[in-house]
């Protein structure tokens, strides 16, 4: 499923909304998300999951082909954990 896929089934859902305003919603909710993420707030949707930033610390790797140590900068994450409620309607 892609942003197409979801901006269709918004609309179906309710006969009012034309795909025009399903994707400016879609979009919203998505430029929210993306902004809260940003700002490095928790989102949280009851039923749904949250989405963290979590703060990646530097790091020593290894390069696969020459096996030579190589540095690899801190950096943020986003991570989602799934509700509850989505795990077990998956599981089901």
């Amino acid at each position: 499923m892609n942003t197409s896929d979801i901006i269709d089934r918004v609309a179906a859902a309710d006969d009012k909304l034309t795909k025009a305003q399903a994707k400016q919603i879609v979009d919203g909710v998505f430029a929210a998300i993306r902004d809260a993420a940003i700002s490095g707030e928790e989102v949280s949707l009851p039923g749904f999951g949250k989405f963290k930033v979590q703060n990646k610390p530097a790091r020593t790797g290894r390069n696969p082909q020459t096996g030579e140590a190589v540095q690899i900068a801190a950096s943020k994450k986003v991570s989602f954990q799934p509700a509850k409620a989505l795990k077990d309607a998956v599981n089901s």
